[in-house]
């Protein structure tokens, strides 16, 4: 091929595109099972922290949502253990109650009328960036997805059992998709179930490789335009809900096989 016959950039990005919509269709799945599979996602990629870790989905019916019921980890999640919630955490649909910090979920989607899913952990990793009170360095092409779309909250407002809290997240988010809070942990929020859990996975990521790199000196930002275009290209809903299929099946199988 000769030089004057490479093809510009923008027909393998829509090529790719058309293609991906085409071969990697969607499989219908019960919201709850999602969320439990979400949840067996974050256990297997090293995101559970005792009872701190939080999942919550918009229900159908206004004011309400599903999250997991207060007492049980990620890695015992199934999707009998969801219950449905009202703006008060009283429990509608289910059994049990809704752990009391999800109560902060609650301002994020007054907030933000895109998201569907929000995931709170203390994932170790993101949890070592949060203690030293740093925010994500985009440094490389697996980071790029958080790109201009993390936020950082510096100082820590208290456990988030109260609305005093919510209302402090939901600003410090503003209109990006995840968030590292200050002497505490992330959250991510995503306009599904798949694309939360995608970006928390990521998220937890990207802050072991930022630790890690650190030691070798300061980090070099990926420079912004092709940061932008990988950001916008990997959170494709068909490359994300792919991805997160393919999580699954891989948790199936770590819970068949024990590894």
């Amino acid at each position: 091929m000769q030089i004057a016959d490479l093809r510009e950039k923008s027909y393998f990005n829509e090529r790719a595109t058309r293609e991906m919509a085409m071969h990697l269709k969607e499989t219908p799945q019960n919201p709850r099972e999602t969320l439990a599979y979400a949840c067996k996602i974050l256990a297997m990629t090293g995101q559970e922290a005792g009872l701190a870790g939080q999942i919550s989905l918009l229900s159908e019916r206004p004011g309400a949502y599903w999250t997991l019921r207060f007492g049980l980890g990620f890695d015992e999640a199934t999707a009998d253990d969801f219950i449905e919630v009202d703006r008060d955490l009283n429990t509608l649909t289910g059994e049990g109650m809704a752990n009391p910090a999800t109560r902060f979920h609650l301002w994020v989607y007054d907030a933000r009328p895109d998201v569907m899913s929000l995931i709170h952990t203390h994932a170790p990793w993101v949890s070592a960036l949060a203690a030293a009170r740093q925010p994500l360095v985009v440094a490389q092409m697996d980071m790029t997805p958080l790109y201009d779309d993390c936020a950082f909250l510096g100082e820590w407002p208290g456990v988030p059992i109260a609305d005093h809290e919510g209302v402090i997240i939901s600003k410090a988010l503003g209109d990006r998709k995840s968030i590292i809070l200050a002497h505490h942990g992330y959250l991510t929020a995503g306009i599904s179930i798949q694309e939360a859990t995608y970006l928390a996975v990521y998220l937890e990521r990207a802050a072991r490789m930022q630790v890690r790199a650190q030691s070798f000196g300061p980090l070099t930002p990926v420079d912004d335009p092709l940061a932008r275009e990988a950001h916008d290209y990997l959170l494709q809903p068909s490359i994300v809900n792919a991805t997160f299929r393919y999580w699954s099946r891989q948790a199936d199988r770590v819970s068949a096989t024990g590894r």
